[in-house]
């Protein structure tokens, strides 16, 4: 994302969207009753009711919408803003309804009558360098999982069985060579995507194995790979893979890793009954009192509150943590970290202090 222009003084701020990553941050910065302004395709109707070549054509125009609903799609990288138009050209007529489809590409103009720092801060985070490209590769003696590390989580790219010999029974299938295939998708992905880095991962000694297969056929791609240990394989090895410690020097100042942290970090405050709370009720109480260190919130719990239409009681409760010097972290459901906070109700809190100085009345 490129910030174009920042005159939040007046309440806009204007970017430009340059990868489909730049879409989950928007999805969480752009909200109800927010004024938004991008150059989108409306249908436009010719001719009267009456008129015989009267119709509808579609046009490139600029429109100003007020948002009444934001819809983001994981896993199409699809962002829908819709609203009333408010401001755009004088055949369109104003008070009717739009969506704007935000693609890469478009620059979006979004005003608000008040910036929430954090709010800041998830464009600024997706306006910085761009985060390296990371495929991440479980594998066991038969099965692998290939994904690619995204700044709200992971994108799994594919799964599947190979076909090989059993040691044990004599199965009369053909040795398809599991291994020969795992790495070309390797190359495959490398090419397609022009990998910084792979993180290699198995139980016991699959990576090794795999790794002097490799270095015969792509060894331009050994400098590349880092070699990591695992105890599951498909989509939840590559969960417990982003938790390796051998992994964490290459991903340390990846937003995943740091989520993971957070949420390794409240549960241990929540065993010990320590600094630490979590639900909506018990975190606006701690909230009240100045008593929140750090927020954590899940993106789908903001979606299921803006479709409640309850969205203003969390915004207070980031209000409040803002006014007290606290963080707020928003973290996807994508991920382990944040599947984990959404099974604590999608928000949690770390506190200045144990809950023994804390009245939750």
């Amino acid at each position: 994302m490129k910030i174009i222009k920042d005159n939040r003084k007046h309440g806009e701020v204007v970017v430009a969207v340059s990868s489909l990553d730049d879409l989950w941050f928007l999805s969480q910065v752009v909200e109800k009753d927010d004024r938004v302004t991008a150059k989108t395709i409306r249908k436009i109707k010719i001719g009267g009711q009456d008129e015989r070549k009267s119709g509808v054509i579609k046009k490139w125009v600029r429109l100003t919408i007020i948002v009444e609903k934001v819809e983001f799609h994981k896993y199409n990288n699809n962002l829908r803003i819709a609203g009333k138009i408010s401001e755009g050209p004088d055949d369109i007529p104003r008070g009717s309804f739009h969506t704007i489809a935000v693609e890469e590409g478009t620059v979006l103009g979004i005003e608000k009558k008040e910036w929430l720092k954090h709010q800041w801060d998830q464009l600024k985070e997706a306006a910085r360098e761009k985060i390296p490209k990371i495929l991440l590769c479980v594998l066991d003696r038969k099965e692998v999982a290939f994904a690619m590390l995204k700044r709200y989580g992971y994108e799994l790219l594919t799964e599947w069985e190979g076909e090989v010999e059993e040691k044990r029974f004599n199965t009369g299938k053909k040795d398809k060579n599991f291994y020969g295939e795992v790495i070309e998708k390797i190359a495959e992905y490398e090419k397609r995507f022009q990998l910084d880095h792979i993180i290699l991962a198995s139980p016991a000694f699959w990576k090794e194995d795999l790794m002097k297969e490799l270095e015969k056929k792509h060894p331009c791609l050994k400098k590349k790979i880092t070699l990591a240990t695992c105890y599951t394989s498909g989509k939840s090895g590559i969960s417990e893979l982003l938790r390796r410690e051998e992994i964490k020097k290459v991903l340390k100042n990846e937003r995943v890793i740091q989520e993971i942290a957070l949420v390794e970090e409240l549960e241990k405050e929540i065993a010990k009954d320590g600094c630490a709370t979590y639900g909506r009720k018990e975190v606006e109480e701690a909230a009240d009192m100045g008593a929140v260190k750090t927020l954590l919130i899940t993106d789908e719990l903001i979606q299921e509150l803006r479709q409640q239409e309850e969205y203003g009681r969390l915004e207070k409760i980031m209000k409040l943590v803002e006014a007290a010097g606290g963080e707020i972290h928003m973290l996807t459901t994508e991920n382990e970290a944040g599947q984990k906070l959404q099974g604590l109700g999608g928000i949690a809190a770390l506190l200045r202090y144990g809950r023994c100085g804390v009245s939750y009345s």
